[in-house]
């Protein structure tokens, strides 16, 4: 197989070369583009605050494949398995409610003390680490709203959340030299008729003001807000709208959160890229697949993906867009669903850097739109499948469906036996 990979390759480089696209400087790239993985696939969004707890704020977890992870210790043993059958570099996000702690630790008290371990283990596996204050599943979010609260003590209380939040995020930074991305997403929203719109805005606005009053090494630590069209139980109105989003991160020069799943359906993120990036500093991504609603399914290499990773790439974005996963299908083998999205967003990045983009410029610019539609279309035919397994060989994890044997014996020695 390697031989015939190998063969494969050589061909693909001298065909990529005739339209004028460079191989191994597609590689190289590739090899700096990491994607931060999200912790929540391994455990349905439970984590080890109060695992037995009810999950709320919109969000559920469907399905019951046997061996999800009940603690830090094994998770992180799922993530080792999943990372390393995914080549490149990779990230790791995590949510304040996966802290380790031998007694409970209320979420305004969060420090980067309990979150050491995974500190030493992102060092281990030399990775960086992204954060997330964790703003649903809790008393004080019961009645579906946390920062816009119209209680001061509630909205207090999340505010002292979000920045403890934001000094784990910063110390991540810190040890492991590269900044932590933090992203703040509320659930506040209205299941029916909403009176009054503006003063929850109003009130979110002023809860994320003293939250970021703070300045923070940005060489550390990255604010970003994320919006969401609805939710279960705030179907009718979301306080933290696209539009309020955006005109906060251009007014305030955070980073602005664009969810694949948060938007109405005939939308896509991949076409807010270029109009966000007018007025905000950065960008972080959250990759998912909504299937009719926000219903994180894992990521596949369908056309929205590759147009997200399009983007980037035609763009120049590499340093101003933060790239994440975020899905959680518990009805599936979870580390299977790592590999299966994490792959594939990595996928997309390659083919998007195998394009012929000054062949396709140069169609644009002259104004030969009959060439420009024929070029995109006969380039998703060049043979970026031979690049991407000698990508894989070369880091060491399988270059087809070959990962998923490991992965079924994982589960037989170790996830059904939990």
């Amino acid at each position: 197989m390697t031989k015939l990979i190998d063969q494969a390759f050589e061909l693909a480089k001298q065909r990529f070369a005739a339209v004028g696209v460079d191989v191994e400087a597609a590689l190289s790239k590739l090899d700096t583009l990491p994607i931060s993985m999200h912790c929540w696939q391994g455990d349905d969004v439970r984590g080890f605050e109060n695992p037995q707890g009810a999950l709320t704020g919109g969000i559920q977890a469907t399905g019951n494949y046997p061996g999800r992870a009940t603690n830090a210790v094994e998770l992180r043993a799922d993530l080792d398995k999943a990372m390393s059958l995914i080549p490149g570099p990779k990230r790791l996000n995590l949510h304040a409610i996966y802290l380790e702690s031998d007694a409970p630790v209320e979420r305004t008290d969060i420090a980067p003390k309990h979150f050491s371990n995974w500190v030493e283990w992102a060092k281990k596996e030399q990775i960086g680490l992204d954060f997330n204050p964790t703003c649903f599943s809790h008393e004080h979010s019961a009645d579906g709203f946390t920062l816009s609260s119209q209680s001061a003590e509630i909205r207090q209380f999340w505010i002292e959340h979000c920045k403890a939040s934001r000094k784990v995020s910063a110390s991540f930074g810190e040890q492991l030299g590269t900044p932590s991305v933090m992203n703040i997403w509320v659930p506040d929203g209205m299941k029916d008729l909403t009176v009054d719109r503006f003063g929850p805005r109003q009130r979110l606005m002023n809860s994320l003001d003293e939250i970021i009053k703070e300045k923070l090494d940005p060489s550390q630590h990255i604010d970003s807000v994320e919006s969401k069209l609805f939710g279960i139980g705030a179907e009718s109105y979301t306080v933290g709208s696209n539009e309020f989003c955006l005109g906060y991160a251009a007014s305030r020069q955070t980073a602005l959160t664009l969810d694949a799943g948060h938007f109405h359906p005939t939308e896509v993120i991949s076409d807010k890229i270029s109009t966000a990036m007018l007025y905000v500093p950065r960008l972080l991504l959250h990759v998912s697949r909504p299937v009719r609603w926000d219903s994180d399914h894992v990521v596949i290499l369908d056309d929205e993906t590759q147009a997200i990773a399009t983007e980037i790439v035609r763009n120049q974005l590499f340093d101003k867009v933060h790239i994440g996963l975020d899905f959680f299908d518990a009805s599936i083998n979870r580390i299977a669903a790592w590999v299966i999205g994490t792959r594939n967003a990595k996928k997309a990045l390659l083919r998007a850097l195998l394009e012929p983009i000054d062949q396709l410029r140069q169609a644009e610019n002259e104004g030969d739109y009959t060439l420009r539609l024929a070029l995109l279309e006969e380039q998703k035919s060049l043979p970026w499948q031979a690049v991407w397994e000698t990508y894989c060989l070369r880091n060491d994890v399988p270059a087809d469906a070959g990962w998923i044997t490991d992965v079924r014996r994982y589960e037989q020695q170790i996830l059904r036996q939990r």
